[in-house]
């Protein structure tokens, strides 16, 4: 079972890949570097406060739509 790292994401790269956005792209406009987006889209690390809160501000979105995850279907 993916751990919540993990479903954040794959949610928030589904998202940025959606707005048609590299990694370098969004981690620049994060001002973060693309190591770090990268090891938070893959659920090794976890974004602070402030990091979840610009994605947010910066992809359009409220933040709880980042815990919005696809239930799976048996």
């Amino acid at each position: 079972m993916p751990s919540l790292r993990q479903k954040f994401g794959k949610r928030l790269r589904s998202i940025r890949k959606a707005r048609d956005l590299t990694q370098e792209q969004f981690a620049e406009e994060l001002g973060i570097s693309v190591d770090f987006l990268s090891l938070i889209e893959r659920g090794i690390n976890a974004p602070s406060f402030e990091t979840l809160d610009q994605m947010a501000v910066k992809l359009r979105i409220p933040v709880k739509d980042f815990f919005d995850f696809p239930s799976r279907i048996r």
